[in-house]
């Protein structure tokens, strides 16, 4: 599950991937490359918060608010993205991804971006509203498992870890790694969500 076509199926997939590109004003390429290494580290990061029984407690918490119908909204991924990224007070919690990506990745979000902008080519505003984006739409996915396969914490937990080994053992598994394990010294001042309004209002 490293690509939106994996997540979506190939038609949603390849669409939104387009509408992203759109938004955030790069290559279709590029934009697939940063997601590709953006998916496995939100993955990961969930994973990993739903390790212990709180983690997964509250994960499972979590997404009795993420049904998954923010998914029947991605053929207007445009308009969601707008409402993602418009600095504005979001309008639910299934669109509250500065929040959603601050559960998930914690201190390392400035490490992730920084690291994805590095191997992508894209900069880190770009790469923040990628991010944005893309949190409340696996937060969906999840949920849509979730209802579809009556699942509860422990069903959560063990979903996600089979996701997190599969990464592992892919081609992203070493650079997620040192993604990860960066130095942290806290170079990166700027919060995610003020990074891409940033880029978004500078353009």
């Amino acid at each position: 599950m490293f690509s939106l076509e994996d997540l979506l199926g190939q038609q949603q997939g390849s669409q939104a991937v387009n509408e992203i590109s759109n938004t955030v004003g790069a290559q279709p390429n590029l934009v697939n490359s940063a997601i590709q290494m953006a998916l496995p580290a939100l993955i990961n990061g969930l994973a990993n918060n739903a390790q212990t029984p709180q983690g997964a407690e509250s994960l499972n918490t979590a997404l009795n608010q993420h049904d998954g119908g923010i998914l029947n909204s991605l053929g207007g991924l445009g308009g969601l993205a707008s409402a993602i990224l418009g600095g504005g007070q979001p309008a639910s919690p299934q669109l509250n991804a500065g929040g959603i990506l601050g559960h998930i990745l914690g201190g390392n979000q400035g490490q992730v971006t920084q690291q994805i902008s590095n191997q992508s080519g894209l900069n880190m505003g770009q790469v923040a509203q990628i991010l944005m984006i893309l949190a409340p739409i696996v937060m969906g996915y999840l949920g849509k498992q979730k209802q579809e396969n009556n699942l509860d914490a422990g069903g959560l937990t063990q979903i996600l870890g089979q996701q997190q080994q599969q990464i592992q053992q892919s081609p992203q598994g070493g650079f997620l790694q040192n993604m990860l394990d960066g130095d942290g010294d806290g170079s990166i001042t700027d919060d995610i969500a003020s990074m891409a309004f940033k880029y978004m209002t500078n353009r």
